[in-house]
């Protein structure tokens, strides 16, 4: 609920301009994204865009219980005018890491080498997998993890490769 307070000592015209701007001014605040943002998000990575920034978040991180190793997360996409959330799965295991997610029309299964390269095209998997399957190195760089992933067992020398599967995403 907007609540706006008019001087009674102004004009009655000059007090309905400040009026109106300052309830405007109220109602631009309630629609920035951010004011909207889950309690115990995780911000994972924020980087200026034309018109404002993107900030892309976790939350809500709980064991997938059907997956041996797996997690189950929501990943918030924030842009200056839009805010998109998506239910994400991980697999945390050692043989076969990955990402399952959406590109907007198709799920996307994504191989990932943790310990291994991480470039542009990687980065965010990278950074989701690491806050959500080992907790305490979220928010580092995943090239200046390689040490840590050799120690919980992984090689570095997993394929990275991308599926694209036809259907509904979710």
């Amino acid at each position: 609920m907007l609540v706006c307070l008019m001087a009674p000592f102004l004009r009655p015209q000059l007090a309905a301009l400040l009026l109106a701007g300052s309830c405007q001014a109220q109602s631009l605040d309630l629609q920035k994204p951010e004011n909207y943002r889950p309690p115990g998000m995780l911000i994972l990575q924020e980087r200026t865009i034309p018109y404002g920034k993107e900030v892309i978040g976790i939350y809500a991180i709980r064991p997938a219980s059907d997956i041996p190793g797996g997690k189950r997360l929501k990943v918030w996409q924030e842009l200056v005018n839009d805010v998109k959330v998506r239910n994400e799965t991980l697999r945390c295991d050692t043989t076969a890491p990955a990402r399952v997610t959406s590109n907007g029309s198709q799920l996307m299964m994504l191989e990932l080498n943790p310990g291994g390269f991480v470039g542009s095209h990687n980065r965010l998997s990278h950074l989701i997998w690491w806050a959500a399957c080992v907790p305490e190195q979220a928010g580092k760089d995943p090239n200046s993890l390689q040490a840590v992933a050799r120690k919980l067992g992984f090689s570095g020398n997993l394929i990275e490769r991308e599926h694209l599967l036809p259907g509904n995403p979710r």
